[in-house]
């Protein structure tokens, strides 16, 4: 079963269930993914869609990072429940262990030595990495790898 279509069975689960707080999450994450479809005229297929729920869990933690410091916990709080949501439809994180792993193939395979090539050891791992670590941490990885 695709993701979108797992997450259309969610939908209708919600709706079944009046879990609304859920129900609203799954419209939001619909809602995104039509977006996305409507603006560039294509049917998304899994790993477009992953692309769509990585960026929604990085807004996701940018806002609760924000309600924090401004002391509204309420706020933080809704944005938390979105972010576990949506996590849900997230493979499996990696390890850290993995993630060293995964990183030192792609700077052996790009034959990167030095920061400045870190773009190509980037795109290198963006597609198996995407929606399984958060790339702010995995650009972090790579630059202590390649001795910043």
């Amino acid at each position: 079963m695709s993701l979108k279509s797992q997450i259309q069975e969610n939908v209708k689960d919600a709706m079944r269930a009046r879990d609304k707080e859920t129900l609203s999450v799954l419209r939001l994450i619909t809602a995104a993914i039509k977006q996305k479809e409507v603006d560039e005229r294509i049917e998304l297929d899994d790993e477009q869609v992953l692309l769509v729920l990585d960026k929604m869990v990085k807004q996701r933690r940018e806002s609760i990072e924000q309600y924090e410091k401004a002391a509204r916990e309420d706020l933080a709080a809704q944005e938390r429940f979105e972010l576990k949501v949506i996590q849900g439809f997230l493979p499996e994180p990696l390890t850290e262990a993995e993630l060293g792993e995964l990183i030192k193939a792609a700077i052996a395979s790009s034959g990167a030595s030095t920061v400045r090539d870190m773009g190509s050891v980037m795109n290198a791992l963006r597609p198996s990495v995407q929606g399984r670590a958060d790339m702010k941490l995995v650009s972090q990885a790579v630059k202590n790898q390649l001795g910043a």
